[in-house]
């Protein structure tokens, strides 16, 4: 990847288009897009939704990263989900075990599951669309999980940014703007922020990337993917 633009999740997205480039259809997009709901501005500095609270929204994010965490005793953090542009988090029944916060500002419409559900309930189609997206997620949480509990903490870290790159349909000439802070890629790879500012400048030193303030170019990306073992298919399920 060569350096031109950069691509950061602060660029806001259009619900109805991302869901129709994902596979809806558009008649089902607009009925997603017109239901009852809240553009909410949320902010990193704490949490959006604490753990235990009820899930009974569905929340789709127009800009900026949503993540989900879980606390151990301690208090320490593990990130375990993040949510991208013209990605969501699905209603539930009950109180959810984990937490959701911004990684950056973001700005997400928030609806309720009263009437997001009898929307699916009504379309085949759409529950169709749905489930697929559930299998996308968890494709993903199996990639992390082998991420954090068999990968050096090189291939951690290098995995996490190809994805960040992948979900933000980063292209060949276009820089990303790193969306994390370095405890933040900590919390999602199962490291100290100690550690993962070494393995950033190791891979700066490697020729991975470069960086300029929060922008991130890969400067050999296939050699990138390859230290990450970085296989995008589970993406495109």
């Amino acid at each position: 990847m060569t350096s031109r633009r950069t691509k950061s999740p602060t660029e806001s997205v259009s619900l109805r288009e991302t869901l129709i480039s994902a596979g809806l259809e558009p008649n089902l997009a607009d009925q997603l897009d017109k239901m009852p709901h809240r553009v909410v501005q949320v902010e990193p500095r704490r949490p959006f939704r604490e753990p235990g609270s009820p899930r009974d929204e569905v929340m789709f994010v127009r800009s900026g990263i949503l993540s989900k965490f879980k606390t151990d005793a301690s208090g320490r953090r593990q990130i375990v989900a993040l949510r991208f542009p013209g990605e969501g988090i699905l209603p539930r029944n009950g109180p959810a075990d984990y937490g959701i916060q911004a990684i950056v500002r973001s700005e997400v419409m928030v609806g309720k599951a009263k009437d997001f559900d009898p929307i699916v309930e009504a379309n085949p189609p759409m529950q169709r669309f749905f489930w697929r997206l559930v299998q996308r997620n968890e494709a993903i949480g199996y990639e992390w999980l082998v991420n954090c509990g068999r990968r050096d903490s090189t291939a951690r870290v290098a995995h996490l940014l190809c994805e960040t790159a992948a979900r933000l349909r980063v292209d060949e000439g276009e820089r990303m703007q790193n969306p994390f802070t370095q405890q933040q890629i900590a919390d999602i790879t199962g490291q100290t922020s100690v550690n993962v500012n070494r393995v950033l400048a190791d891979m700066e030193r490697q020729g991975l990337i470069k960086r300029k303030g929060r922008e991130i170019e890969f400067t050999d990306w296939p050699e990138m993917r390859r230290v990450a073992s970085f296989q995008p298919a589970y993406l495109t399920i």
